[in-house]
């Protein structure tokens, strides 16, 4: 027990400190344990083979076959609102609609499928995602306490109560204490908490003296939901990584674009950026590039076909050709859709530019296009760009029912979660809306094996007996403070646990303690049932704590001080609610009932 004691207290330091990379402190925690025979090589892997963690796989991959298809991308104006609102509104625009959904939906799909589209936003307008991942995970949680399908930790204390003898959770029944502390959480981090967090923006590279530009030329179509309004107000002002520098309007040039120039019907727009703005930008409904008979441009699938950088030789035949008297489409089975040209922006339209020995291409070609032409002298260079997910508008649809097939048939208890999302992966990959590669691309496997192992170390808390020993001490302080003072006591204990093992294993290793605590109390069991519940879910000060607190942590760049700075005060606060709130409701609301017979407590 004090071996299990010492190693946990060096892994916290270790993870505070962040000396080592996390999923090594953990690895060599739960390798300590086995070699000093707390626990057997079969529990400390037994994360692995986990009903918790394979759906959290499974659903990284049903999310991103969703997430790839750009669909989300499409409404973050209507997510996020204006561009020039402050971060309070935007959080509040945010963290509402998630906690809503996260009460009817497990968290975990939630949070899969808004991490990219947040990261993209954020991206696009320059702001910092880590100001908003966090935020993200948190009113996941918040939401996930408001209905018994929340999330998983409430089901866990629904089947444990009804094991011992107590009448289950019904569907609304903690909706009473979670939904104000949903909407309490919700406030202070919009208003107070995001306060707290690190300003860290995603790294990419700003258009300046050194940067490799490439121009592309797009022409204004009906669709464009921008025609006749400025340029400033359409907000291709203060793009990152891309700028537009010209227009031309019936045959006549407009250079430089002024930032109060109008947009109008058949404009062709000409833009200097890197790659992977490039790209994105020729997917924006509205602005099209050239017609071409290969590839619908709009909805290429990134899973056949990929975007490849050329440099043009000496000896190509297409030195000094314009792209238009090459038949580059027809010869090489490719589009350009963007030139570089090292020193110059090239200001022609890209059928007329003259193509010279150097010149970089950037393409959209199928995935044996470097294989085909890479000993060929037409070009000195092939390489793969950066690829931006893009999938068949069919296949966005088809992604989007599939997600809201998963979670109706776990809703209705059809079939559990895990079946239903490794059903949704089959139907995915058989109808080849995500590939095997895409597939694997999608899982971030860091949080899945950190989160196995941390299985691993909740085994040896319980088997070396350092969980019942603490929990009795802590629980038996609260004696002198009535029924409230050993609530807060479960509370407390509880909550700590949740700390540095996952929530559900917290939830299952106190709950025996919380109904023993009730029966020397001559109390009702249900409330404290309740307590483990609420305790356990609402765990924000670690990362490893909750499982979507891991899957922020690498995106949003996150350090495990960033977590306690703002966790610590928001569990504080939730916790002194949600005692108070649970005291009132179970033992000072006229409603109130003993809810459980005493001689089931003692049994």
């Amino acid at each position: 027990m004090w071996f299990t004691l010492v190693l946990l207290l060096l892994m916290s330091i270790f993870l505070f400190v962040e000396i080592v990379e996390m999923e090594v402190v953990v690895f060599s925690t739960l390798l300590l344990l086995i070699i000093g025979g707390v626990v057997t090589l079969k529990e400390a892997f037994v994360g692995f083979s986990n009903e918790g963690m394979l759906t959290i796989a499974l659903m990284y991959i049903v999310v991103g076959a969703f997430s790839n298809t750009g669909m989300l991308n499409q409404v973050t104006h209507i997510i996020f609102g204006e561009k020039n609102t402050g971060d309070s509104r935007k959080l509040l625009r945010l963290l509402f609609p998630v906690s809503a959904v996260s009460a009817f939906i497990n968290n975990t799909p939630v949070v899969a499928m808004l991490i990219p589209v947040i990261r993209s936003w954020a991206e696009k307008h320059q702001y910092a995602s880590s100001k908003y991942l966090i935020p993200l995970s948190y009113a996941a949680i918040l939401g996930g306490t408001c209905t018994l399908i929340g999330t998983s930790t409430n089901l866990i204390v629904h089947g444990l109560m009804i094991d011992s003898g107590m009448k289950g959770i019904s569907f609304f029944e903690i909706s009473k204490v979670g939904i104000p502390l949903a909407i309490l959480g919700i406030l202070f981090i919009c208003f107070a908490g995001h306060r707290l967090l690190p300003n860290r923006k995603d790294p990419l590279v700003e258009l300046g003296e050194h940067t490799r530009e490439f121009v592309i030329e797009l022409k204004v179509t009906e669709e464009y939901e921008n025609v006749g309004k400025t340029i400033e107000s359409a907000g291709l002002r203060h793009l990152q990584g891309l700028f537009l520098f010209q227009i031309e309007r019936k045959g006549q040039i407009i250079a430089p674009a002024e930032p109060n120039e109008k947009i109008m019907l058949d404009d062709r727009l000409f833009f200097t950026g890197i790659p992977k703005t490039i790209l994105e930008l020729q997917k924006m409904p509205g602005l099209q590039l050239i017609p071409d008979s290969h590839f619908d441009l709009k909805q290429y699938d990134s899973a056949v076909i990929n975007t490849f950088e050329a440099v043009v030789s000496p000896g190509s035949p297409l030195v000094g050709k314009t792209v238009r008297e090459s038949d580059f489409r027809a010869k090489y089975e490719a589009v350009i859709i963007a030139i570089h040209r090292h020193g110059e922006r090239i200001q022609k339209k890209i059928g007329d530019i003259g193509l010279r020995a150097g010149d970089t291409l950037l393409l959209l070609a199928g995935k044996n296009f470097r294989k085909r032409w890479y000993y060929s002298n037409d070009f000195y260079l092939i390489a793969e760009a950066e690829n931006l997910p893009s999938k068949p508008q069919w296949r966005g649809y088809l992604s989007l029912g599939v997600f809201l097939i998963t979670i109706l048939l776990t809703v209705l208890e059809v079939l559990p979660l895990l079946s239903a999302a490794g059903l949704g992966v089959i139907i995915l990959m058989a109808t080849r809306t995500i590939s095997i590669p895409e597939a694997r691309k999608t899982i971030d496997w860091r949080a899945i094996i950190i989160i196995a192992m941390s299985l691993g170390i909740a085994s040896a808390i319980k088997e070396s007996g350092l969980a019942d020993v603490l929990a009795n001490g802590i629980a038996s302080m609260g004696t002198h403070f009535g029924k409230i003072g050993v609530l807060a006591s479960v509370y407390v204990i509880t909550s700590f646990y949740s700390v540095f093992i996952t929530n559900n294993a917290a939830a299952a290793m106190l709950y025996p303690v919380a109904i023993s605590a009730a029966a020397t109390m001559h109390a009702d069991g249900r409330a404290f049932a309740i307590a483990v519940l609420f305790a356990a879910s609402a765990s924000f000060a670690t990362p490893i704590s909750y499982q979507t607190n891991l899957m922020v942590y690498g995106p949003g760049g996150y350090r495990f001080k960033d977590y306690l700075k703002i966790g610590v005060p928001l569990q504080c606060l939730i916790g002194i609610v949600t005692i108070v709130l649970v005291y009132y409701f179970y033992f000072q609301s006229p409603s109130s009932g003993s809810g459980l017979p005493l001689f089931h407590l003692q049994e």
